[in-house]
């Protein structure tokens, strides 16, 4: 079974920076001609951990690092699910308040639930 891509980097979209893509854009990038399916997770910023009040997480990193790995969990995910087309994995840097999204993964492919197998790796991989 041939994979849709051939692991081309320019079918992720990777970004650590001060803020996120919009909603829209990250549809835009997932979507893909070949793709019926579209899955995405969204990781929002809770007033409390630990049974603890939270206003807000910060976020530091070493951005060309973080890329780095985002990029190489991306080629991870893209070995594990070949079929999937394009890719996203992005990060927020600095605070991010209560009910603000910190990061963003998500997956197009064919057929949903490769999308939603690809998506749930991101996620698990990513948050540890």
């Amino acid at each position: 079974k041939q994979p849709l891509n051939d692991n081309n980097t320019s079918n992720y979209l990777i970004q650590v920076s001060d803020t996120l893509p919009s909603h829209h854009e990250i549809q835009q990038f997932l979507t893909a001609s070949n793709c019926g399916a579209i899955s995405t997770f969204t990781g929002i910023t809770r007033d409390n951990f630990a049974g603890k009040k939270v206003t807000a997480l910060s976020y530091e990193g070493y951005t060309p690092m973080a890329i780095k790995e985002l990029t190489n969990l991306c080629c991870d995910a893209h070995v594990k699910y070949p079929n999937v087309a394009r890719m996203v994995a992005v990060h927020i840097l600095g605070d991010c308040p209560v009910g603000e999204a910190s990061v963003v993964v998500g997956s197009s492919s064919p057929h949903r639930r490769e999308a939603i197998a690809c998506t749930e790796y991101l996620t698990d991989e990513l948050k540890g």
